[in-house]
């Protein structure tokens, strides 16, 4: 990104907040915002404020994604917005799942990139979330790539070369990179990982099997393997994820409230890494939090 305040003789007019947040507002497949340094919304689109059940946005300047979102989205987005914002990083065309306004569940690419104030240090943060919509199957190019689509479908819980699915398909693996971009705006390997986390996702949420069966079912070669791509993906473990997803569905199960959570982060540990406090023989070790 170019510093125009680096150019001589050149001032760089500063942003209007409300007018950015009113462009993007005609773009309702759009999420807008712009966070503090410490994270939390002082300019947003409508179409965030009225996803996150908000009728205005006064209603959610100043307050953070988990105080708006429930688990495990909340949780998700502001392990992210602490990365920008503690490591300078910029995340480029993450794929990841949102809600929409209704309370249902898709997938959106995003993209956060640090506030720097005059100093340098980052002050904040901007970005924006695109919904990724299912494909339009009248799309002229949509049959070349509908039988590479269904085997990927057929094969996920498998080891995939793509290569190989290309030329099953017809297609050079240059065709069928270009012909997935255009049609799904996804990679075919983000597109394979997005079939595998769907369902990894709904597994995790209907519960019976363990997380080590369901990595196998999604065609991850071992536990250790699909946690990182999952937590990487949704912000949260599995298993943060599936006690989240009952938590919603239960409404009678404890919740952990935000000062909860800090306590939990600011409990002293001993040398060793464990908690310092005494645990009884015979009942189950806590588990760590998520990010």
């Amino acid at each position: 990104m170019v510093d125009a305040s680096r150019r001589p003789g050149r001032t760089p007019p500063q942003p209007d907040l409300e007018l950015l947040a009113e462009v993007f507002d005609q773009l309702p497949d759009v999420v807008f915002f712009v966070k503090d340094g410490r994270g939390r919304y002082v300019a947003a689109n409508r179409t965030l404020f009225e996803r996150c059940g908000i009728r205005h946005n006064q209603g959610l300047l100043g307050r953070t994604a988990e105080q708006v979102f429930p688990p495990p989205f909340g949780e998700s987005f502001a392990a992210q917005d602490r990365l920008v914002l503690r490591d300078g990083v910029t995340i480029r065309d993450k794929l990841e799942r949102h809600l929409y306004a209704g309370g249902g569940e898709g997938w959106c690419l995003t993209f956060k990139t640090p506030l720097r104030g005059p100093g340098g240090a980052v002050c904040g943060l901007v970005g924006i979330s695109r919904d990724l919509h299912r494909p339009d199957e009248r799309h002229p190019e949509y049959r070349l790539l509908a039988a590479a689509v269904e085997s990927l479908q057929r094969r996920c819980s498998e080891p995939v070369r793509l290569a190989a699915l290309a030329a099953q398909s017809g297609l050079s693996m240059d065709r069928l990179e270009r012909l997935v971009k255009r049609v799904f705006h996804l990679t075919p390997r983000q597109l394979l990982g997005q079939m595998r986390l769907e369902e990894a996702s709904r597994r995790l949420q209907q519960g019976g099997s363990t997380i080590a069966a369901i990595a196998q079912a999604c065609g991850y070669s071992d536990h250790s393997a699909f946690t990182r791509h999952f937590k990487a993906t949704v912000g949260l473990t599995p298993r943060a994820f599936r006690k989240a997803a009952m938590a919603r569905l239960d409404p009678r199960a404890p919740r952990l409230t935000r000062a909860g959570r800090a306590a939990r982060r600011a409990k002293p540990r001993s040398a060793t890494g464990r908690s310092s406090s005494t645990r009884r023989a015979g009942t189950p070790r806590g588990r760590r939090g998520s990010a």
